[in-house]
């Protein structure tokens, strides 16, 4: 059965049937799905979950699916949180943990979203997702979608990763680039949902991929064994991610899954596009649009996100703080982690280890405290960040002694 009761707007609150199709609020604002949280409490045990599939669909009494012959599943969740048995004190931290997204299908976190946002547009009877991407989340969408039977119209700038791009053609989607940024892409999307009623899957104009988002919380929590981290590191675009997390660690609040404590959430931006971190340190509630923005950690790359308010929400009610890195420095994490630990990180999870280098260093993170980096994807989707000189040997050649 489905606990959800209804959408609720985050800015002005009004309240909307969670069976009919919407997108925004009248006001502009996100909706959020709610649940009664109240009869999960009730209905809903740790030991419910001892026998369960290890998959994000696990926490089913907190997701917003009512009937599950509509569930577009890749078997996606239950990543694995790995101790950073030598990066970690490298940098003065003793217990820094990477939960690796780059082994869930797709190769990001963004299946998680593209699961349950999937099988809440099959159940609500939408035939046409269009969105807006910097291309991760297009090529979850349109795969979820093909494998749902649902067209994917996708929109993403021209320097958008040529691999993720193959991944929405392969999918059968209708790809589009365009000579701009992902800010350009969604305006594009935005004209073409006017005019031909699709439903626009942008991030946090519909509500439920955050809903797959929040899973990495739920999962954090359990692999934690309900005892939050002191600190949880995030690369902050959209930030459904950080956004979700909160949502979710709330949820286990109100159902008494965990106590009162909660990690700190660091939203981890690039210097070259880092309007959530200037809106932070100016103690600004909402972010400016960030001109001329560019970034190697392309995924990152978003100069305005309309949820801004709510990841600076999170990060303000969780004593967390916000930090911006340059392209050399995540770079630099991303080798260190490949051949200190064999993690292979995309450059945004990257980000998260230049991070929290800074702010061990700042006295921000102390040595022994649980710190956790969510790396969001798999490095193998960006092997433009990684140059190498190979030396070329020839058959009667040696290799010399290593």
């Amino acid at each position: 059965m489905s606990y959800v009761t209804h959408l609720e707007c985050a800015k002005c609150g009004k309240h909307y049937n969670s069976e009919e199709v919407h997108q925004l609020c009248e006001c502009g604002g996100p909706l959020l799905v709610r649940y009664d949280l109240e009869r999960v409490k009730e209905n809903f045990r740790k030991e419910d979950l001892k026998d369960r599939e290890p998959s994000l669909w696990r926490y089913w009494e907190l997701l917003p699916l009512r009937d599950r012959k509509n569930m577009v599943s890749l078997g996606e969740g239950m990543t694995p949180i790995i101790k950073m048995e030598a990066a970690g004190p490298e940098i003065g931290l003793n217990n820094l943990y990477l939960k690796d997204e780059g082994i869930i299908p797709s190769g990001t976190f963004k299946s998680r979203g593209a699961t349950v946002g999937v099988s809440r547009a099959k159940e609500l009877g939408i035939k046409v997702l269009a969105m807006p991407t910097n291309g991760n989340a297009g090529a979850a969408w349109a795969t979820y979608g093909a494998r749902a039977g649902i067209k994917s119209v996708i929109v993403m700038p021209k320097d958008a990763p040529e691999i993720t791009r193959n991944e929405c053609a392969i999918a059968g989607a209708d790809l589009y680039l365009v000579d701009g940024l992902i800010s350009d892409a969604g305006k594009i999307v935005g004209r073409a949902v006017k005019k031909y009623g699709w439903f626009d899957v942008s991030t946090l104009k519909e509500p439920y991929r955050i809903e797959g988002k929040k899973t990495m919380g739920l999962e954090i929590a359990e692999q934690f064994n309900w005892e939050v981290p002191d600190v949880i590191l995030y690369p902050t675009g959209g930030g459904v991610g950080i956004i979700g997390i909160y949502k979710a660690l709330r949820e286990l609040q109100a159902i008494g899954w965990i106590g009162e404590k909660m990690p700190r959430l660091v939203a981890v931006q690039a210097e070259g596009c880092a309007p959530i971190v200037k809106a932070y340190n100016e103690k600004k509630t909402e972010s400016e649009f960030w001109n001329n923005a560019h970034t190697c950690a392309f995924g990152i790359t978003v100069p305005k996100a309309l949820g801004d308010f709510l990841v600076l929400d999170a990060v303000y009610k969780t004593n967390g703080c916000a930090i911006a890195i340059s392209d050399e420095d995540l770079l630099k994490a991303q080798a260190t982690l490949a051949a200190k630990e064999g993690a292979f990180v995309c450059p945004e999870g990257a980000s998260l280890y230049s991070a929290a280098q800074k702010l061990r260093e700042q006295g921000w993170l102390k040595a022994d405290e649980k710190v956790v980096m969510l790396n969001t994807g798999t490095g193998l989707k960006y092997p433009e960040t990684v140059k190498v000189n190979v030396p070329l040997l020839q058959p009667e050649d040696d290799i010399p002694e290593a």
